[in-house]
C-alpha cells in the first residue's frame, strides 16, 4: 500500500449537518464530473470536498512512477461497475485528433510527407476536417513529384473540349496517371479494330491522340480514330505495297500525311479529309524509309538516294547521292537527318543544303537501324553490334556488343537505349558508360517491335507473344496480349498503345487462309 502524503487528513466519520454550499472545488473542478451528474448523485459537504481537493492537489505532487503507484491501488479496490464507469469516462478523453489541433499549413504539411495514395485514401475517411485539409492542391502536387508524375501539355489540353475543366488540377492530374500506371500493370480496356487487311501484310504504323494510320502491303492505307478505333477511311492510290508513312501537325493544325512505298512514289495526303495533296516523283526504287517535320519530308529508297522534299509546296529540293547500297532507315532530328544502308556505312547530312555532313565506317555487315537525337547516333547491324558515333566529329565512340545476330530494332531517349535481335533477347545500355544494364531473354524468336517510356518497355516477337517489361529491373510484369501466330508492328502514346499481329481464324472457308491481320488498341486511361 502507498503511504498517504502527511497532508492529507482523514475524511471525517460523520459529515457535519446544515453546512453552507459546497467549496469552489464543487462549483468549479468538481464540474468536470458534471457529464455523468456527478454532483446529482452525491450528496457532495463541504468536508467531502476539502478533502477531494486537498487529495488531488497532493495527487499532483507525486511524480509519474508514483501516480501510476496510486492510481493502480485506486482500481484494485474497484468494483466491475465503477470500472465500466471509468472506462466510459476515459475513453472520450484519448480520441484526440491531433490534426485538428494543429495549424490548417502544418497539418497540410504532414499530409505531404505521404506517398502511397492508397493511405491518402483511407486518410481521407477519418473525418470531414481529414478530407477537406487532402482535397488541398499542395498536397497532390508533392505526391505528383514523389512519383515522378511530370503535368506536360497533353495533360493541360486533353479535356479542352470541355468547356467546364478550364484549370488544371494537381489531384485530378495524379489520380489519371496513377490509374494509367495501375492499367499497364494490371491490364485495361482492348479494342479490336475492324479492318480490310485480310490476310496482308501490316509494314508500318503511327499514331497519336486523335488518329492511328496502318500501312499495308496490299496497297492501302487504312486510317482510324484513336480515341474508339473506328475506322474512319481507306485511303487508296498507291500501286504497291507501302513499307513507310508518318504523319505531323503543320502550322494550320492540319494532320500531314506521307506514305511510300513500291510504286517508287511518295504521296502526301490531308489526313483529316483524305485528300490526296501531292505525288511526289523521282525515285527509281522502292522507298523503304521516310521521316519529316512541318516542312519537309526525307524519303530514303533502294535506289541507294535520299530524297529531301518541300511538303507544303510537293516539290523536290535536294537528291542525296552518296550511298552504294539500298537506303534501309532514316532518323531526324531538328535540321539534321541520319540514313543508315545496305552498304555497311552511315551517313549524316543537312537537310537545308543537301551536303552528306559525315560518313559513319565500321561496320562489317548491313545496317538494319539507326536512331539520332542530335547528341549522337547509334546504328544497329546484321553484324550483330551496335555503334555509337558522334554526329560533330563523325568519330566512333563506342562499340556495344552483346547481342548474338541481327540488331534490327533501336529505341533511344536521353541516355538510355533499348536494342532488339534476332537472338530474341533485349538488351538496356546506358550510354553515358556504354554499359548494359539489363539483359532480358524476351522472345524464342526474333524481336520483332519494341517500344519503351520511362518506365515499361513493350515488345513483339515473331513468336506471336507481346510482353511488357520493368525498364529498371527487367522483370517481365505480364503478357500484354494473348497469343498469336506472329507479331507485326506496335505503337505507344501517353495513354495508349495499339498491337498489329496476325492471328489464326476462328472459321475458315474453304478459299481462305487459316490466319488474318488483327488491330488491338487497348487503352490505359479509359473511365467507365
Amino acid at each position: 500500500m502507498i503511504k498517504q502524503p502527511e497532508n492529507i487528513s482523514s475524511p471525517p466519520c460523520t459529515p457535519p449537518a446544515n453546512k453552507e454550499t459546497p467549496s469552489k472545488l464543487v462549483q468549479g473542478q468538481i464540474s468536470a464530473y458534471s457529464d455523468v451528474e456527478m454532483s446529482d448523485s452525491l450528496n457532495m459537504d463541504q468536508a467531502c470536498a476539502e478533502y477531494i481537493d486537498r487529495s488531488k492537489t497532493s495527487f499532483e505532487q507525486l511524480n509519474r512512477r508514483q501516480r501510476r503507484l496510486f492510481l493502480e491501488e485506486i482500481l484494485s479496490s474497484c468494483d466491475n461497475q465503477l470500472l465500466q464507469y471509468i472506462h466510459t469516462f476515459i475513453t472520450p478523453k484519448l480520441k484526440m485528433d491531433f490534426i485538428q489541433a494543429m495549424p490548417m499549413e502544418l497539418a497540410i504539411h504532414v499530409f505531404s510527407f505521404i506517398d502511397h495514395p492508397r493511405t491518402l485514401a483511407q486518410a481521407s475517411q477519418v473525418s470531414h476536417l481529414w478530407n477537406t485539409l487532402l482535397k488541398d492542391e499542395g498536397v497532390w502536387k508533392s505526391l505528383c513529384f514523389k512519383h515522378n508524375y511530370h503535368p506536360t501539355q497533353f495533360f493541360h489540353t486533353i479535356d479542352s473540349d470541355d468547356p467546364e475543366k478550364t484549370s488544371f488540377s494537381y489531384r485530378e492530374f495524379f489520380r489519371r496517371k496513377y490509374n494509367i500506371d495501375t492499367a499497364w500493370i494490371q491490364g485495361c480496356k482492348v479494342k479490336v479494330c475492324k479492318n480490310q487487311i485480310g490476310e496482308g501484310l501490316a509494314t508500318s504504323i503511327e499514331m497519336d491522340s486523335k488518329y492511328m494510320v496502318v500501312g499495308c502491303d496490299n496497297n492501302r492505307v487504312e486510317v482510324y480514330d484513336s480515341k474508339t478505333g473506328r475506322q474512319l477511311r481507306s485511303l487508296i492510290g498507291h500501286d504497291g505495297g507501302v513499307w513507310a508513312l508518318q504523319f505531323i501537325i503543320n502550322k494550320d493544325n492540319h494532320h500531314i500525311l506521307v506514305t511510300g512505298g513500291c510504286d517508287r512514289v511518295a504521296r502526301v495526303w490531308n489526313l483529316n479529309t483524305g485528300e490526296l495533296k501531292y505525288i511526289l516523283r523521282g525515285h527509281n526504287s522502292t522507298i523503304r524509309c521516310l521521316k519529316m517535320n512541318k516542312k519537309i519530308v526525307v524519303t530514303g529508297s533502294r535506289d541507294t538516294t535520299l530524297r529531301i522534299w518541300d511538303v507544303e509546296k510537293g516539290r523536290l529540293k535536294y537528291v542525296c547521292v552518296g550511298h552504294h547500297g539500298s537506303v534501309r532507315c532514316l532518323d531526324m532530328h531538328g535540321s539534321k537527318v541520319a540514313s543508315g544502308s545496305y552498304d555497311l556505312t552511315a551517313r549524316l547530312w543537312d537537310v537545308n543544303s543537301g551536303e552528306c555532313l559525315h560518313e559513319f565506317i565500321g561496320h562489317q555487315s548491313q545496317i538494319y537501324t539507326i536512331v539520332y537525337d542530335g547528341y549522337r547516333v547509334a546504328t544497329g547491324s546484321l553484324d550483330s553490334s551496335i555503334k555509337i558515333w558522334s554526329p560533330f566529329t563523325g568519330d566512333c565512340l563506342g562499340t556495344l556488343q552483346g547481342h548474338t545476330s541481327l540488331v534490327g530494332h533501336l529505341k533511344l531517349s536521353n541516355h538510355r537505349l533499348v536494342s532488339g535481335g534476332s537472338d530474341g533477347c533485349l538488351r538496356i545500355w546506358n550510354l553515358s558508360n556504354f554499359e548494359c544494364v539489363q539483359r532480358i531473354s524476351a522472345h524464342d524468336n526474333s524481336v520483332t517491335c519494341l517500344e519503351f517510356d520511362s518506365n515499361h518497355i513493350i515488345s513483339g516477337g515473331s513468336d506471336g507473344k507481346v510482353k511488357i517489361w520493368d525498364i529498371h529491373t527487367g522483370s517481365l510484369i505480364r503478357p500484354f496480349t494473348s497469343d498469336a501466330r506472329t507479331v507485326w508492328k506496335l505503337q505507344l502514346t501517353e495513354t495508349k498503345a495499339v498491337v498489329v499481329l496476325q492471328r489464326n481464324r476462328q472459321m475458315v472457308d474453304v478459299d481462305e487462309l487459316p490466319y488474318q491481320a488483327v488491330i488491338e488498341l487497348h487503352d490505359f486511361d479509359f473511365i467507365p
